[in-house]
């Protein structure tokens, strides 16, 4: 390979590293916005009484079922997690979304009221949870033709 051929490979990837660059400061600064944005229904999530009624809501509907709920805030979202779905409230520019997950797959996304009672979600929720329960116990019992 050449000098030239060289001086001309190294000149395009660095134009490239630079596009990649701008791409990324860009994606960079719409994540700040959209955060700048949360931010104010974020504070409303940790600061008013809504999450923490939701959380005891969820854990007492969990216990009656003998269902294991695990509650924990990843920054500003708050997570409740049991049998491999998950609950997460997530603040936005708009609001707060309640969004309902199965492993890491989106089922169902709605917008959540903070002044409002968390009674609604919890049982939408326990309903997922209760089906799922039922799935795994009938998987979980012997077949009776095996006896």
């Amino acid at each position: 390979m050449s000098f030239l051929d060289n001086l001309e490979n190294n000149l395009k990837a660095l134009e490239s590293r630079e596009e990649g660059g701008l791409d990324e400061s860009r994606r960079r600064g719409r994540e700040r916005d959209l955060a700048i944005a949360a931010a104010p229904w974020a504070e409303r999530l940790k600061r008013e009484p809504f999450a923490q009624t939701l959380m005891r809501q969820a854990t007492l509907a969990g216990r009656q079922c003998r269902i294991k709920v695990n509650l924990m805030w990843i920054g500003t979202t708050l997570r409740l997690e049991a049998r491999g779905h998950r609950l997460e409230l997530r603040p936005g520019p708009e609001g707060v979304a309640a969004v309902f997950l199965r492993g890491s797959e989106e089922v169902g996304k709605e917008p959540v009221d903070l002044a409002s009672d968390p009674g609604r979600l919890t049982s939408q929720w326990m309903a997922i949870l209760n089906e799922q329960k039922r799935i795994d116990d009938e998987q979980a019992a012997p077949d009776p033709e095996d006896e």
